[in-house]
């Protein structure tokens, strides 16, 4: 019952912490440090009663957790496949959560699939992955939508959608193609993970449509905060379980 009663409270301490870090994800495209040095501060107490409780070996995957999370997160971020508050995120985690959290809520015995591994926060990112699928589901139905499937990047419906160069500037959006001039000529590319539009982009921009070489729309892609998908597939791991673990077993 006491270790029930822990993994609540901890749940509970996150909860706050996590919404606030997607609101300023939202609204600044950034979280402060602060809000993953006070979760760190929360978790001393937690990893000092379960040490002084089941002994120093119960820190064991703690090590483990935040060890393989670090690795898996580090070449993700360096890529800018994920941000920097994403990969801190889930690092917090996997130090707050070493195992899967084990607990009951009215009688229920949660999570209600465990998957045979014991890093939760694997399952957070698993979980945040598959959740980001709606994304360019519904990118790809607001293109069709707009303009029909006479498009000229068919690929790019599922990673963004077209707009004026002259309603760039305020927007949380990424080109997806770069541009540059060959021979007086415009060459672009697809650019993994986007190219920042800031005025200097803009004005490059609208240069080349005022002498023709572009369109005056461009494909941008939208710079959703992923981490409302490790919210969500932080609160989903704990009370429902392993999204990806349930899909291959149905699968199989």
């Amino acid at each position: 019952m006491e270790k029930s009663m822990l993994e609540i409270l901890k749940i509970f301490f996150c909860t706050p912490l996590l919404l606030y870090a997607c609101y300023s994800d939202i609204k600044k495209r950034s979280v402060t440090n602060n809000v993953w040095l006070i979760m760190l501060a929360g978790s001393i107490f937690s990893i000092a009663y379960e040490s002084l409780k089941y002994g120093i070996y119960s820190l064991y995957p703690l090590f483990i957790s935040a060890g393989f999370i670090f690795l898996l997160t580090y070449i993700p971020y360096q890529i800018g496949a994920i941000g920097g508050a994403d990969a801190k995120s889930l690092i917090v985690l996997s130090i707050i959560f070493p195992a899967y959290p084990a607990f009951q809520v009215f009688g229920y015995a949660l999570p209600l699939n465990k998957p045979l591994y014991d890093i939760f926060a694997l399952s957070i990112l698993g979980n945040s992955a598959l959740l980001t699928i709606v994304v360019p589901i519904g990118l790809v139905a607001y293109n069709i939508a707009k303009t029909g499937w006479r498009v000229d990047n068919p690929a790019y419906i599922f990673m963004g959608y077209k707009t004026k160069i002259s309603k760039l500037a305020g927007k949380h959006i990424r080109l997806v193609q770069a541009f540059e001039v060959v021979d007086g000529r415009v060459r672009s590319h697809f650019k993994w993970g986007g190219v920042e539009i800031n005025e200097e982009k803009i004005r490059e921009l609208k240069a080349l449509s005022e002498k023709g070489l572009i369109n005056d729309e461009v494909w941008v892609t939208p710079g959703l905060p992923f981490m409302i998908s490790i919210t969500l597939g932080f609160f989903m791991a704990a009370f429902y379980g392993d999204l990806m673990f349930v899909l291959i077993k149905f699968l199989l």
